[in-house]
């Protein structure tokens, strides 16, 4: 009896220690999901899912798009994914070309190619672009998008 609480009392200290150190974070596995954020948006957006897209962002998210003026949250950001997917039936091939995370901060260098097939009629537009986003590390471990800013590379 007495070796069991020894036994026990050691195995305690021992998950207090492990506890009170900083965590230590996987960077390659961090990459894995922030690849996997970005494969999740980039099939919200072949599916003219302005939800999903949204919910891949923090609460105070910033969209940096071409020509227009940042937006932050998750509403604005699903408002302007959303006045595509009424007006396009929309595909896009995109990923990165490199990922660094740095603590719970990230950020990801990428590549897209964009093709807008209008609902009534007209003409197919394509563009490609390039594009960083900073993933930033939630409580919960997961990652999700602070901001995200892209240029085409069509004059």
């Amino acid at each position: 009896m007495q070796k069991l609480r020894v036994v026990t009392t050691i195995l305690l200290i021992t998950g207090l220690a492990c506890c009170n150190r900083p965590t230590q974070h996987d960077d390659a596995g961090d990459i894995a999901n922030i690849k996997a954020l970005s494969a999740i948006r980039a099939k919200a957006f072949n599916e003219g899912n302005a939800d999903v897209i949204a919910a891949a962002f923090t609460e105070s998210g910033v969209l940096m798009a071409p020509d227009k003026s940042s937006t932050s949250g998750r509403a604005a950001v699903r408002e302007y994914y959303q006045q595509i997917f009424d007006q396009y039936e929309t595909f896009l091939e995109s990923g990165y070309e490199e990922v660094k995370v740095s603590g719970d901060v990230a950020y990801g260098v990428g590549f897209a190619k964009v093709k807008l097939v209008p609902h009534g009629g007209g003409d197919t537009l394509v563009s490609t672009a390039k594009y960083v986003n900073i993933p930033q590390r939630q409580s919960d471990g997961s990652w999700l998008t602070t901001h995200d800013i892209w240029n085409a590379n069509e004059h």
